[in-house]
C-alpha cells in the first residue's frame, strides 16, 4: 500500500497515481528485494518492465496513463487522442495510448501503446498539467495534421474553439513552429482572421465555398438575438439585408429540435428577417445552387454585387 513507503516515496505515489519506476523506488531507499516482496504477496503489480502499480485490483484509467508515460522515459508526454481525452478535447477514450517523446529516444515496442517522436517536444509539452501531455494547441495540430479528410481535420480546430479550449492566435502561434503539417495551408486560412467566431466545419466551408467566392456580403457569425426572454443565435445573418442562413449538419432532426428550428424560424419572420436554411449535402455538393439562392435572398433586399465563381455556376453576375 501506498501508506507503507517514505514519506518521499509515498507522496510521489500519490501524485502519479500509485504508480512508481522501478529507479523511483530504489532511489527512495528501498531495494529490490522490497519490490519483489510486494509483488510476490500481490499488494503491488508489475505493469511494464520496470514500472509498478503500488496497489492491487483493477487499474484506473488515470494510473494506466502515468504508467505509459512512465514507461516511455524521461520527457514523455501523453499525445494524439489521448492528450485530446484528457484535455477535453474528445469525449471517448482512446483505445491506444499516444505518447510523444523527444526526436532520438529509443522506446522497446509495448503492446497498446503508441509512441512518436517530435523535435517540438520540450516546446509543446505543457507546463504543468498531470499526467505530462501536450499543449492543447499542439494537440489539435497533431491531429488534424494525422487526419485522413481536410474536413476532420478542420473539425479538430473548430472542436477546439467551440469548445473554448484554445484561441486563433494560439492555434496559428502554434502552427507557425511547424513547417511540415499535413493540411498545412488549409489550416492557416481556417485560422486566418477571416475564419475567426465560426463554431463548425460546416461553417467553415460556408464561408470558404459559398459566401467569399461568390461575393456575398460577410455576414455575422453566430449573431445574438432575443425572443420572448431567451437568448438565441443565427449561423450567419446579413443584418444590413435582414436575411439569415441557418447550417445543420446533422442527417436528421430530433422532433423537439424540429420544432425549436421552426420556432427560430418563425420568429424570424415576424421581426422581417428571411431565413435560409441547408444542410451538409447541400453545402459540400451544391455551394453554387446555395450562394445563387442566398444571392436572390440578398438582391430583393438590396444587395447587388454577387458575382458568378466559375464560367458556368450558377450565381447570376451583377
Amino acid at each position: 500500500m501506498v501508506t507503507e513507503l517514505p514519506d518521499g516515496l509515498q507522496q510521489l505515489a500519490c501524485w502519479q497515481q500509485g504508480i512508481l519506476t522501478r529507479s523511483q523506488v530504489i532511489g527512495s531507499g528501498l531495494t529490490r528485494d522490497a519490490i519483489q516482496a510486494r509483488l510476490a504477496r500481490r499488494s503491488w503489480q508489475r505493469l511494464y518492465p520496470g514500472i509498478y502499480a503500488t496497489f492491487s485490483g483493477q487499474l484506473p484509467r488515470s494510473a494506466s496513463l502515468w504508467a505509459a508515460v512512465l514507461r516511455a522515459g524521461p520527457e514523455a508526454m501523453l499525445s494524439y487522442s489521448t492528450a485530446a481525452e484528457v484535455s477535453g478535447l474528445q469525449d471517448e477514450q482512446s483505445q491506444l495510448i499516444h505518447v510523444t517523446v523527444p526526436v532520438g529516444r529509443h522506446v522497446s515496442r509495448v503492446p497498446g501503446l503508441v509512441v512518436h517522436r517530435s523535435r517540438l517536444a520540450s516546446l509543446e509539452r505543457h507546463p504543468v498539467l498531470t499526467p505530462p501531455q501536450t499543449r492543447i494547441e499542439a494537440t489539435v495540430l497533431d491531429l488534424a495534421g494525422s487526419a485522413i479528410r481536410l474536413d476532420d481535420a478542420y473539425g479538430w480546430l473548430t472542436r477546439a474553439l467551440g469548445r473554448r479550449l484554445t484561441s486563433p492566435a494560439r492555434l496559428r502561434a502554434a502552427l507557425d513552429q511547424r513547417a511540415r503539417l499535413r493540411w498545412r495551408l488549409d489550416l492557416a486560412e481556417a485560422l486566418s482572421a477571416d475564419f475567426e467566431g465560426l463554431h463548425s466545419v460546416l461553417e467553415v466551408r460556408y464561408l470558404r465555398d459559398v459566401e467569399r467566392p461568390h461575393a456575398l456580403p460577410r455576414g455575422i457569425r453566430q449573431a445574438r438575438a432575443r425572443d420572448a426572454g431567451h437568448t438565441e443565435y443565427r449561423d450567419v445573418l446579413y443584418a444590413e439585408y435582414d436575411v439569415a442562413v441557418e447550417l445543420d449538419g446533422r442527417s436528421a432532426h430530433p422532433d423537439d429540435t424540429r420544432w425549436r428550428d421552426i420556432h427560430r424560424d418563425n420568429a424570424a419572420a415576424a421581426a422581417g428577417i428571411l431565413t435560409l436554411r441547408y444542410g451538409w449535402l447541400d453545402i459540400r455538393q451544391r455551394p453554387c445552387q446555395v450562394a445563387a439562392e442566398v444571392a436572390r435572398a440578398l438582391s430583393s433586399r438590396g444587395y447587388h454585387s454577387s458575382r458568378p465563381c466559375l464560367p458556368g455556376c450558377l450565381v447570376p453576375a451583377a
